[in-house]
């Protein structure tokens, strides 16, 4: 602990105290609950999950509140709990395919077998605020769950990925083979390059969504060989299951939301392979469209190697993009700049003053001034 400000323990106790009083915020309004958290500010609580690696909508809503609304110590503060939880093995591989969609477009087709839905989102709305949201809103009796662990039973539509419609005519490349084995857990242990794909996509899926977003901009704008086209984004709800080798077959553990995203982007091909569109892809917990769609851009810059293509752009390079775009780390490496830094900068301070004796740079400057 810094004990070097003045007050030492004492003042780092009343800035604690200083702050829950800021974080109620005004005592004469009611204290903020993690049921309207939970259920109105959702694709924040859907941020902190994906980012911190914890689906958990009642304490991704906690830290939200713990936090004064910055996503980013929320993050932090599940990261944090996360670490203390026991581990009991990998469940199965999800089946977006029997999604229960919520949302479903595709910029590639207008007509889709199971058709497109709009769904709940904001990119058909005119970006103007609307003062009735000012006033206080009543509840709805009858309205339907929006959580994961609403109590929905429903047999999803059939609704084929546009991927797969592509690869029926050998049109895209094929999807990646699951080999069985365990994949590697950057959570448990550090990250050494070159990385395997599965490395890189739970990288990306920790990422921060700003900088992904930065990066996958950057690629549209010619700093990367890429001309994506979004195949499909689809969110909604799908089953988790575990198999429990004690009794020697699967367990339904429940459903999560997820937002997943399939670029398509074109390919010219090469000596080994025909012309043909590859892959880009993205898949985080909660309705994380944005981030999905920043992922499959970096996801598909990054596999530049795979493809014989020439790395010429930041977004290319993996060792710097996996590197700084975990928020966490990028945070504690920028704030720790606050704490005290006197020795060091008391050192650097008398070196510099040393230097300027030696190059009579003070005396310059006193005569510069008579």
């Amino acid at each position: 602990m810094y004990v070097a400000a003045k007050g030492g323990e004492t003042a780092i106790r009343n800035a604690h105290k200083l702050l829950a009083k800021h974080r109620r915020g005004n005592r004469s309004l009611p204290s903020i609950t993690l049921d309207q958290i939970a259920s109105q500010l959702t694709l924040a609580v859907g941020r902190v999950m994906a980012e911190g690696s914890l689906y958990d909508v009642d304490l991704a809503a906690l830290a939200v509140k713990q936090a004064r609304g910055d996503l980013i110590e929320a993050i932090f503060l599940i990261r944090a709990f996360r670490t203390t939880l026991p581990r009991f093995g990998s469940t199965l591989p999800l089946d977006t395919g029997v999604m229960l969609v919520r949302r479903r477009v595709s910029a590639t087709y207008k007509d889709l077998p199971g058709g497109q839905l709009l769904g709940p989102t904001f990119d058909y709305t005119h970006r103007l605020l609307d003062p009735s949201l000012a006033e206080a809103e009543g509840g709805e009796e009858g309205s339907v769950p929006d959580s994961a662990d609403g109590g929905i039973d429903v047999q999803p539509p059939a609704m084929p990925r546009v991927t797969d419609l592509i690869g029926q005519e050998g049109l895209i490349e094929p999807s990646p083979e699951d080999d069985g084995g365990e994949p590697f857990d950057i959570t448990r242990a550090p990250v050494s390059f070159p990385v395997d794909r599965a490395t890189r996509l739970q990288t990306l899926a920790r990422g921060d969504e700003g900088f992904l977003l930065a990066l996958g901009y950057s690629t549209q704008r010619g700093y990367a060989r890429s001309h994506p086209f979004v195949g499909e984004i689809r969110f909604g709800d799908v089953e988790v299951s575990f198999f429990a080798e004690e009794i020697g077959f699967e367990v339904p553990l429940g459903r999560v939301q997820v937002t997943e995203c399939q670029m398509v982007n074109q390919f010219k091909g090469s000596a080994t392979s025909p012309p043909q569109f590859t892959r880009g892809y993205g898949l985080v917990f909660g309705q994380c469209e944005r981030k999905a769609m920043s992922m499959a851009l970096v996801e598909r810059a990054l596999r530049w190697s795979d493809l014989g293509e020439e790395r010429s752009a930041p977004a290319q390079d993996e060792e710097f993009v996996l590197s700084h775009c975990d928020n966490v780390q990028a945070t504690g490496f920028v704030e720790h700049l606050k704490l005290p830094h006197y020795v060091d900068f008391q050192a650097e301070l008398d070196l510099v003053r040393r230097m300027r004796r030696e190059m009579g740079a003070d005396d310059d400057m006193q005569e510069a001034a008579e």
